[in-house]
């Protein structure tokens, strides 16, 4: 008569079957659900939180930050934007906070990026020029000369080009996610986004998430702490 969530009922389920504790007198109500779910975090038991995945869409993020997060490959699964097939119509950069910041600092990143953007369609068109020479080139679908062209124009992008990015990951990468991610040591950049999906997944799965501790640091921002570590 207890409902609780889907990845909570899931992760709970699995746990129960390692022992075939579903009958009468030996099975956890889901009245009780928490303390299950404390014990298999507290005794380390992280194969059975494998079982339940969250999915998340990063945009308005840089490439710094997501060559970062690609990193993490147990437990997770990434799909990135391919600068091969989208071109410089939708080429954006991000502001790190601290250039923001400063009047002068924020001058030279706009001076930047225009820069960049100007030299990435110069160079594309440069290349367009050249490869039409090229018979090969010439037959080519415009889609594919295009994606030709984009591939070599787009290594002159800066970490700051924006990107998009789809996470899914299972409860236990996620909860390593936070603990590297969302430490006070980690970039400010990542820890922000970080801090965001942990608010997400703490207000949605207490009971999977909500042994770890969000505090405030001097200088205004957030980071994560606590927590049954390495589960």
């Amino acid at each position: 008569p207890v409902e609780i969530s889907d990845g909570s009922r899931l992760i709970k389920a699995a746990g129960q079957a390692c022992y075939a504790a579903f009958g009468s007198g030996v099975r956890s109500m889901n009245s009780d659900a928490a303390k299950y779910l404390d014990n298999i975090k507290s005794s380390g038991h992280g194969s059975v939180m494998e079982h339940a995945t969250y999915s998340f869409l990063s945009y308005g993020a840089p490439r710094s930050k997501t060559h970062e997060e690609v990193r993490h490959r147990a437990g997770f699964a990434f799909s990135q934007l391919s600068q091969r097939y989208v071109d410089g119509k939708v080429l954006r950069f991000v502001e790190r906070t601290e250039f923001a910041a400063d009047p002068e600092l924020h001058s030279e990143f706009e001076a930047r990026i225009d820069a960049n953007a100007a030299t990435y369609e110069r160079t594309a068109q440069r290349l367009i020029a050249v490869k039409s020479a090229d018979a090969a080139f010439q037959v080519m679908a415009p889609r594919d000369r295009r994606k030709m062209v984009n591939q070599a124009a787009r290594d002159i992008l800066p970490n700051e080009t924006e990107t998009f990015l789809v996470m899914t990951g299972n409860v236990r990468a996620w909860r390593h996610y936070f603990e590297m991610r969302a430490s006070e040591h980690a970039d400010t950049a990542i820890r922000a986004c970080a801090v965001e999906i942990f608010r997400c997944l703490v207000e949605f799965e207490p009971m999977l998430f909500g042994d770890h501790e969000l505090y405030q640091l001097p200088d205004g921002t957030y980071a994560i702490r606590g927590g049954y570590n390495k589960v």
